[in-house]
């Protein structure tokens, strides 16, 4: 599967990058526990591609494929912040992702043309409990609401087409089982691996993530990191003229700017 192949790149680039991270079980003297809370604020960019079906009230399902360059080319509006407080052994993490596009639809055999459009929101709030050096566990809950409106041409028997719309906005919650891999120590590279599943039918039929990311530390303030991101969101609800799926998995590099405190 393509996501598999992702998954190894996304590993096989933290593993090669930064130095020491499979050592990291070996470093005894990294992370020291206490009572002081640190605290990071990190505003990012993903360059996003998205691949997978949409469909809203009752229309054909759409197969949606669009690169970042299609993406942003039709961007109204994205704004991402991640943010990040921590003690040593709890942690507390937030990550807020908007996106407001639209994209024209590629001609098929039932549709001649047309335009879909997706307002995004995800918020996660998750929570970490330290077990080792290296390996941060936790819960969270994926807030998703989305508002998808899709205008198409049809083609008809006999010829001639029939002009179709409609606009849905569903909002669910994901709760999520999550996991982080970090580097150790205070070096200037640094690196983290995230996975997360969840949905579990709760919300999406299935829902997981993946990050990567390596970085330079400037300074105790402020560093810069370089990453990859899979979002997949499997969630349908409602049939015939209230149906709504949306089967999608968006992908693609961010580019991370850090402040701490």
């Amino acid at each position: 599967m393509k996501v598999l192949k992702y998954f190894v790149y996304i590993l096989s680039f933290v593993l090669a990058t930064i130095p020491g991270f499979v050592k990291a079980q070996d470093s005894s003297a990294a992370k020291p526990v206490g009572n002081k809370w640190h605290y990071r604020v990190e505003p990012y960019l993903m360059l996003p591609s998205m691949s997978g079906q949409t469909g809203v009230a009752g229309l054909p399902l759409l197969n949606v494929d669009a690169s970042a360059s299609d993406i942003f080319s039709k961007l109204q509006m994205g704004f991402m912040l991640n943010v990040d407080a921590g003690n040593g052994t709890w942690a507390l993490n937030s990550d807020f992702l908007y996106m407001n596009l639209e994209q024209d639809i590629n001609p098929t055999t039932l549709i001649k043309a047309g335009t879909l459009s997706a307002k995004q929101m995800g918020w996660e709030l998750a929570g970490f409990r330290r077990v080792a050096p290296w390996l941060e566990v936790g819960i969270g809950g994926l807030l998703n609401a989305m508002e998808i409106g899709i205008d198409i041409s049809q083609n008809q028997v006999g010829g001639g087409t029939l002009s179709k719309s409609g606009k849905q906005t569903k909002t669910w919650l994901d709760p999520m089982l999550i996991t982080r891999l970090s580097t150790t120590g205070s070096g200037k590279l640094y690196g983290q691996l995230r996975g997360e599943i969840g949905g579990f039918g709760i919300g999406s039929d299935f829902a997981w993530q993946v990050q990567a990311i390596a970085g330079y530390r400037f300074s105790k303030l402020f560093d810069m990191s370089l990453g990859y991101r899979i979002i997949s969101l499997d969630y349908q609800d409602g049939d015939g003229a209230k149906a709504f799926v949306y089967d999608v998995n968006t992908f693609g590099p961010m580019v991370r700017f850090g402040f701490s405190f």
